[in-house]
């Protein structure tokens, strides 16, 4: 564990990332950056926020323009995101996807790191990777794209498990491909986990209790509450009620995935791989996850209400 602010020391650059991005990002103090690896409730913690810092009302835009995935490279030119970020007069709170030695770290800001059981994460990646309509492999593969082409997705879960689980895309990590490490990333903030600016929110607690984590969320960003509000602000943050907001916005959500808003705002059930991991593949997770700080792999695979682990 250290309780020194980590040091950006890799690049992460292929089909999906582009960490060089946050180059020309301009911090503000009580900036506030979710960070996940994916599949873990990224768009939800990004929902909560928005109804802390914004209230209960439904969103002025879509979710994704007032809190951009800055190291995207397939968003498009960066000079129009920065720009809206520049102009919002509400406090800002951004998504990534890249781990603590990928990510520039401002001492002021604040830092959210959502988890869950390695498990689920690949149901769900299968599920959002499975799904991708043919707009997202052109936007990924286009002739700018850095390193190899990001390949289709295999027919059965099984059949990307084996590799997923084992092989990764950067040179450093142990799983992910064809994306990122889940474990890696989770590895990197879990070490500096004690710094007053990192707060762990796990996926199976926002589920078990959705109110405590928001209560938590809002402590930790030093967001007042008013008593009264907080019936409102939870209705707007259910998996329901964002499919139907994305709805809203003319689901831009079905240009890049089959169904739309449907197809990614899916169950988010937990322990959907049971039945689906043959024992061989639990064999292979067995491998990975006993690489993991112990406490991280409890953290991991019940949260803090399942395992009593504080953070």
């Amino acid at each position: 564990m250290r309780l020194e602010p980590p040091e950006r020391t890799r690049e992460y650059r292929n089909h999906h990332l582009d960490s060089t991005r946050w180059d020309q990002f301009v911090p503000r103090d009580d900036d506030i950056f979710v960070t996940t690896a994916y599949k873990a409730g990224t768009t939800w913690t990004q929902r909560i926020l928005a109804a802390l810092i914004l209230g209960p009302k439904p969103l002025p835009a879509r979710l994704s323009e007032i809190s951009p995935w800055v190291d995207a490279r397939f968003m498009g030119p960066l000079e129009p995101i920065l720009d809206r970020l520049d102009a919002q007069r509400h406090r800002r709170f951004i998504k990534s996807h890249l781990a603590a030695d990928g990510l520039r770290f401002f001492p002021q800001a604040k830092y959210i790191v959502v988890g869950r059981d390695t498990r689920d994460v690949f149901m769900s990646l299968f599920n959002h990777y499975s799904s991708y309509a043919d707009t997202m492999f052109e936007l990924f593969n286009d002739p700018d794209r850095p390193g190899p082409e990001f390949p289709r997705c295999p027919a059965t879960p099984g059949e990307l498990w084996p590799v997923w689980a084992k092989e990764g895309w950067f040179g450093w990590e142990s799983d992910g491909w064809p994306f990122w490490s889940h474990h890696h990333h989770l590895s990197t903030w879990w070490e500096i986990r004690e710094l007053p600016n990192v707060l762990f929110v796990h996926f199976g607690d926002l589920k078990a209790d959705p109110e405590t984590e928001m209560r938590r969320i809002a402590e930790f960003c030093a967001i007042d509450v008013s008593e009264d509000s907080w019936p409102a602000l939870l209705a707007t943050v259910g998996l329901g009620a964002m499919r139907d907001e994305a709805r809203h916005f003319d689901d831009p959500m079905a240009m890049v995935w089959k169904g739309g808003a449907d197809s990614f705002f899916y169950k988010g059930d937990s322990g959907r791989w049971r039945g689906v991991l043959a024992p061989d593949d639990l064999a292979l997770y067995e491998t990975s996850a006993s690489a993991l700080d112990p406490a991280l792999r409890l953290w991991l695979e019940g949260g803090r209400h399942a395992t009593g682990i504080r953070l």
